[in-house]
């Protein structure tokens, strides 16, 4: 069974039909929406600052989700994936975004609804990420326009998929 733990006298709360990895960690002041999914080694630490996650929202393997103590909260739309390794830390993450894989979303960012953030790619802080964007690289800067086929055949696949996987395990 996951690890769920009180953090100052506060126990994240989830809504209907999540799915929690045995080892994946959730600490403190997490809200977290229907239907999402916490992965194998996955952290979500609302120890320091609030966390609040939409819905239908998926915190892949390795991935580590955190804040600024005093500083920065974070906040997470509806249909986010956040992907393998990836580190989100005290930003803010409209609708239908998709954090590749090892990527590093730091302090104060702000992405717009619709947008894909390459694996590996960095977002120094304060950056401001614009709807239907593609950002890559060190440090990360818009590369392209987001398609409606690629927003479709990545960012909506991906987030549906993760639905799906998360029911074989709840069987």
């Amino acid at each position: 069974m996951a690890l769920i733990k009180a953090c100052k006298g506060i126990l994240p709360q989830f809504g209907k039909d999540c799915y929690f990895a045995e080892n994946a960690t959730v600490v403190g002041d997490v809200i977290m929406g229907d239907l999402c999914s916490v992965w194998f080694s996955a952290v979500i630490r609302g120890d320091v600052n609030s966390i609040r996650i939409g819905n239908k929202v998926n915190i892949q393997d390795g991935a580590v989700l955190h804040c600024t103590y005093e500083k920065t909260k974070l906040i997470l739309g509806n249909h986010v994936s956040v992907g393998h390794n990836a580190l989100v830390h005290g930003c803010t993450i409209e609708d239908n975004v998709l954090i590749g894989m090892g990527a590093i979303i730091m302090d104060n960012c702000y992405i717009e609804s619709n947008c894909i953030i390459a694996a590996g790619a960095v977002l120094l802080e304060n950056t401001r990420v614009e709807a239907w964007s593609i950002y890559a690289g060190v440090p990360a800067k818009k590369v392209k326009t987001l398609s409606p086929e690629l927003f479709e055949g990545e960012v909506q696949r991906i987030a549906s998929n993760y639905e799906m996987y998360s029911g074989w395990f709840k069987e």
